[in-house]
């Protein structure tokens, strides 16, 4: 729309322009929102079958590795509120992407979990079985560390525009996961990502007066992380 000497014209180049950023910016947040679903409903489903849950991290890994490949060049590959918040802490993300970043995982950890369990009790699955936690230092620990070491790895690789969605980014991802899941799987179970929490808070797997830790923990190690690489990545003046 332009407004030249007091009339207001529609410019069909600005519309074109206008509704071509509206569609990008959609296919990024229908990315984070598929990327999130498949995590949690691969990990609320893999976690409730005995015979497999030593393998566990290497389902959601699998999962994750993918889901990087396929949407890091449209959306980042996020699928983890720490990381969005991280992204916006350095600019790489506006305040309105942001925004809708974690609402399309919140929307998609509540979806995947509520499916997951739906498929679970069809295919004859016992009860859920609700993680009880004991000790909630250790709980925010795990987390915290879990999530620095992503946080700070990533950042590395992720954050660098011609590295988003390549096989780097999904394997050291997916194996960086694997290593931190199996390391304070039995202090946590390993989530290190707000959205997975809670999507196995809604379906029933971590208890929700539990949930707090899982916030906490993951936005500590993650800020730390951020704050780690930002000094060590800052040129040095007159040097």
């Amino acid at each position: 729309m332009n407004i030249h000497e007091g009339a207001i014209t529609f410019s069909p180049q600005n519309s074109f322009f206008h509704i071509q950023c509206a569609r990008f910016k959609m296919k990024k947040y229908l990315t984070e929102f598929i990327g999130t679903f498949f995590l949690v409903l691969t990990a609320v489903l893999v976690n409730q079958q005995p015979g497999i849950i030593p393998m566990a991290p290497w389902a959601i890994a699998g999962v994750y590795m993918g889901m990087v490949l396929a949407g890091g060049g449209l959306s980042g590959a996020h699928y983890n509120p720490v990381l969005t918040l991280v992204g916006l802490m350095n600019r790489k993300l506006s305040r309105t992407d942001t925004l809708y970043y974690l609402v399309a995982q919140l929307i998609a950890a509540t979806m995947a979990a509520s499916i997951g369990v739906f498929l679970h009790e069809c295919g004859g699955g016992t009860s859920i079985i609700t993680r009880i936690q004991e000790q909630s230092l250790c709980v925010v620990m795990a987390e915290f560390f879990g999530t620095f070491a992503l946080t700070y790895t990533l950042m590395h690789v992720a954050f660098v525009p011609s590295a988003e969605g390549s096989l780097q980014h999904g394997i050291t991802a997916a194996f960086l996961l694997v290593a931190l899941s199996y390391t304070f799987g039995r202090l946590s179970g390993g989530f290190f990502n707000p959205a997975l929490a809670f999507g196995a808070s809604v379906a029933g797997m971590i208890a929700w007066e539990d949930l707090w830790g899982y916030v906490l923990g993951p936005g500590l190690g993650a800020a730390a992380g951020a704050t780690v690489y930002q000094l060590i990545n800052t040129p040095d003046d007159g040097y």
